[in-house]
């Protein structure tokens, strides 16, 4: 199925703190990043592609349009998502990562503003984000091709059409021609290699046939 890129605006990440911002132990533990789309409509989204850096889970909420009537409403569509097994190692650190619309919660129709929620809950990364992001909506669908009718329903292999009709049978044909070649060779042998002389008569010559001549 065919894709085609959206043109999206990403905003800077906000950091929620966790822990006492009044001492050293407190540290940004979960970065929203809101992701907008001035010039396009609202769309159906079919894929999300990026290469995560140091994110151990992720969550994403989209704004969708519902009515003329109705002001658009955040839904949840992807909740806590695992993008590193353990927080504390580099499994899945920096790896691409490629969400598609079967996987989301919701129905992914008539997207206004998408919004990522980042968890990294361990302390050892100084920070973490995602990074080129990318999403994507379904592509125009390929026109259908028409094929001819006989291209379409194949004679079957069992029942081949006649090319020429009206012909003898080729078997009863070549069991005839064999009988002929047959007959003529007997006929060829019956026929006698010496010649009979014209007044010849039991190897005699008549004189009374000689005397008329």
């Amino acid at each position: 199925m065919s894709r085609v890129s959206v043109p999206c605006h990403v905003k800077g990440t906000v950091a929620l703190q966790v822990g006492d911002v009044r001492t050293s132990q407190g540290r940004p533990g979960v970065l929203v990043i809101d992701v907008t789309f001035p010039s396009v409509a609202p769309f159906e989204l079919q894929e999300i592609v990026f290469k995560n850096y140091y994110t151990a889970f992720l969550t994403i909420r989209v704004r969708q349009h519902t009515s003329t009537h109705t002001p658009a409403k955040w839904v949840t569509c992807l909740r806590d998502y695992c993008l590193m097994p353990d927080p504390h190692s580099e499994e899945g650190a920096q790896e691409y990562v490629s969400l598609f619309k079967h996987q989301m919660l919701c129905d992914m129709a008539q997207v206004l503003e998408l919004r990522l929620i980042l968890r990294q809950p361990s302390p050892l990364w100084l920070s973490f984000t995602v990074e080129e992001l990318q999403i994507y909506q379904q592509g125009p669908k390929s026109p259908s091709m028409t094929f001819p009718k006989w291209l379409s329903h194949p004679v079957p292999r069992e029942q081949p059409t006649p090319l020429l009709e009206g012909l003898p049978d080729p078997s009863r044909v070549s069991s005839e021609v064999q009988q002929m070649w047959a007959l003529t060779e007997m006929i060829r042998a019956s026929h006698t290699s010496t010649r009979i002389g014209r007044f010849d008569v039991d190897g005699c010559y008549d004189l009374n046939l000689l005397s008329y001549t």
